[in-house]
């Protein structure tokens, strides 16, 4: 029976986006065109390198353990060459380091079209050294980037090591800083611990401001997924109960994050079913059960306090040297040690390491993991003595 409005016959017709009806819900996730920025050239200015369009302040979700390194990435971009120069943004892989530095660039060059930026990674900047060594053209390798009024590289914790790289590096830092112009910079850990960088590029990188990240705790993770379904017009079909759940499941970083909710939307999609926790559960069980297994809050306290003991015991320390902020060298590789196991046998998060030994930050915890495990590989001896500490806790158990 046709509806009757005022007395009269009406038909109904419901629209609705044909574009979407064509399109899985993994594709939902992502926008119809994400078009990058391949090098361009404008009327003077020069972008070298690839940008991310979605890498700008406005996508960027600010929280606790990311507020201050945004509010400086902010101010480098309101005033480039004057307000930190150079910015040095360090932490964990896959929170947001990168797309920091790229809102920067987007935003100057909103501001100044003719700006010329150069963005490149450690391992493309080592390349373009070696290469215009082996063609003969360093004049033109060195006026290429030391022309630029932005310059941006990433993951510089890899210039350790590379002798003739740092030189180059060293040079062109001097040129643009000198000329009053910006450097942004990226590690996973601060100057300071980056493994054989010369002492001249430690100083430089900590000339202007240095800013970290910490991994995002479970409100800003949901606030971040939020975020992204706003984004992506996936308000329908991601739950608010199943980004909660998925936030609560996995905790490593943003990419890992990103990357669960798009694992969640093909399982869906392939199985043709709506989007729920159970589904969620399901899809993401390796990640839950990993979860699940872990031991509870006071059961870990416990057994990280016997790591503590049994490491201070081997050493001949005391547990509260172990936990206290003073670096001592005599506590210094135990601690190290008892940080390893903690990781190894616990599987901590480096904040929560961190925060048991004395509130070191990621990228000390960072530097103690990766301390330990070359000892292990160059010191049978110290091998030994870490194999023993780890069968008595393993026995234990």
């Amino acid at each position: 029976m046709a509806p009757v409005c005022f007395g009269h016959p009406v038909s109904i017709t419901f629209v609705v986006a044909q574009e979407r009806l064509t399109r899985s819900q993994m594709d939902l996730f992502s926008p119809t065109s994400v078009p990058s920025y391949t090098p361009v050239e404008g009327h003077k200015g020069v972008i070298t390198g690839t940008l991310n369009p979605r890498y700008t302040f406005g996508e960027f979700v600010v929280g606790r353990s990311n507020d201050f390194a945004a509010a400086a990435a902010t101010a480098v971009a309101a005033a480039p060459g004057k307000a930190y120069n150079p910015l040095f943004i360090h932490g964990p892989t896959g929170i947001g380091k990168t797309h920091l530095m790229q809102a920067i660039a987007h935003e100057i060059i909103a501001r100044n079209p003719s700006c010329r930026v150069m963005y490149v990674s450690t391992e493309q900047f080592t390349n373009d050294v070696i290469t215009s060594i082996a063609k003969r053209s360093m004049p033109d390798f060195r006026r290429r980037y030391r022309e630029a009024d932005l310059l941006l590289v990433d993951d510089v914790h890899f210039l350790g090591g590379k002798e003739t790289t740092q030189e180059e590096f060293f040079h062109t830092f001097n040129a643009i800083y000198e000329a009053g112009r910006q450097v942004v910079l990226t590690s996973d850990r601060p100057p300071t611990e980056i493994a054989r960088l010369e002492a001249r590029l430690v100083s430089r990188f900590e000339w202007g401001m240095v800013a970290d990240i910490a991994p995002p705790d479970l409100e800003h993770r949901i606030a971040i997924l939020r975020r992204k379904t706003l984004v992506d017009h996936l308000e329908r079909t991601l739950p608010p109960d199943v980004l909660e759940f998925v936030a609560a499941n996995v905790q490593a970083n943003v990419r890992e994050l990103e990357g669960s909710i798009i694992k969640l939307l093909a399982y869906a999609s392939l199985r043709n079913r709506p989007v729920s926790v159970e589904l969620a559960r399901d899809a993401l069980r390796d990640k839950v059960r990993a979860t699940e297994v872990r031991p509870t809050r006071s059961s870990r306290h416990d057994r990280l306090r016997t790591i503590q003991q049994r490491v201070a015991v081997e050493w001949g320390v005391s547990v509260e040297g172990l936990q206290a902020k003073s670096r001592v060298r005599a506590v210094t590789v135990p601690r190290q040690v008892a940080m390893y196991l903690s990781r190894e046998l616990l599987g901590l998060q480096l904040v929560e390491i961190g925060s048991a030994f004395g509130g070191r930050d990621h990228s000390t915890v960072i530097h103690s993991l990766d301390r330990v495990t070359a000892m292990l590989s160059e010191n049978s001896a110290f091998r030994g003595r870490v194999d023993k500490v780890r069968e008595s806790l393993r026995d234990e158990r």
